[in-house]
């Protein structure tokens, strides 16, 4: 069971929620120090994301984004903290216009 859990609801489409994905990823890499892998499907992407003390994924649709993450010990206990920023990011990104402004 992962310890942190979001999903979201979106009316993108698919390529608008690639587009918000791959905008995600970028933000994960550079912000967290995530190593991320994208893998394009026909009507699934899915985003896995690394480093130590965190593992997850984030499967992406023409409607929905979901992200689990399972969190080692030292990060266990900021887990309320690193979801609400997830959460924030991933609002601010499908709230954009068109679904793809920067983070807040």
């Amino acid at each position: 069971m992962p310890d942190i859990h979001i999903e979201r609801n979106h009316t993108l489409g698919i390529a608008g929620a690639r587009e918000v994905a791959r905008q995600w990823v970028q933000q994960a890499e550079q912000e967290f120090g995530l190593e991320c892998a994208y893998t394009e499907g026909k009507d699934r992407d899915t985003a896995q994301f690394t480093r130590a003390g965190i593992d997850g994924t984030v499967e992406v649709t023409a409607s929905t984004f979901t992200l689990d993450a399972t969190l080692g010990f030292l990060f266990s206990s900021f887990s309320d903290q690193i979801e609400q920023k997830i959460t924030r990011n991933l609002d601010a990104l499908l709230d954009a216009p068109q679904g793809g402004s920067r983070f807040a």
